[in-house]
């Protein structure tokens, strides 16, 4: 199976997880997909200083920069099997 249909299966399996992961797993998740489909960081930082959820969601992004989108999608996709057990 290609690399961009083994990404977009774990995509679709991150939803089905038997259990919710950590906000810090779920950050991880978000950062290598966002990575792995967009590549570095297209957006502007939050403008809103007490959003304290898209701040976390940007600068997990952020710090990805400079990862390639295959690096992005192995990492997530063995994430995602690893959530899976």
């Amino acid at each position: 199976m290609e690399l961009q249909q083994q990404f977009e299966k774990a995509a679709e399996e991150s939803k089905t997880l038997s259990e919710k992961p950590s906000n810090e797993i779920l950050l991880q998740l978000y950062s290598l997909y966002k990575q792995g489909s967009v590549g570095d960081i297209n957006i502007d930082p939050p403008s809103n200083p007490f959003d304290i959820v898209n701040k976390a969601k940007f600068n997990a992004w952020e710090a990805l920069k400079g990862k390639t989108k295959d690096s992005a999608m192995q990492e997530y996709i063995a994430l995602v099997q690893q959530l899976k057990g």
